[in-house]
């Protein structure tokens, strides 16, 4: 078997839609355009650990699929005492949504099995 490498795309991927999770949102619903500056507003945001524990990586990988999605503007991080707290923006909503059937198309089964020991996350259900 041919072990089958993650891309940064899907780290990306697996980054915006843990955001977007924390939300509590359908990222597919009507009029989600017109909305997400109220839904922003209230998200509170999540720990840096936890966008490392979801892509499964090491520190250094993890600092630089952040540093890439700041440069994108697809995510804004706040610098705390002693952690980093990580929130979506409008761009990375927009983003994920409109690309998330296109990331499952094209990595279905190394999404697969990043999941494997656990539920496959709400968004991997896009419409097909």
């Amino acid at each position: 078997m041919v072990k089958k490498y993650k891309t940064k795309e899907l780290y990306i991927c697996f980054a915006l839609n843990r955001l977007v999770q924390e939300l509590d949102i359908d990222l597919y619903q009507e009029g989600l355009e017109e909305d997400v500056e109220i839904i922003l507003l209230h998200q509170k945001g999540i720990p840096k650990t936890e966008i490392s524990y979801e892509i499964r990586t090491n520190h250094h990988q993890t600092n630089k699929i952040l540093e890439f999605l700041i440069e994108k503007n697809y995510i804004d991080v706040e610098k705390g005492d002693r952690s980093y707290n990580v929130k979506i923006t409008r761009d990375g909503l927009l983003y994920i949504r409109r690309f998330n059937e296109f990331f499952i198309s094209m990595y279905e089964d190394i999404i697969r099995d990043h999941y494997k020991y656990k539920k496959l996350p709400a968004w991997f259900k896009v419409r097909r």
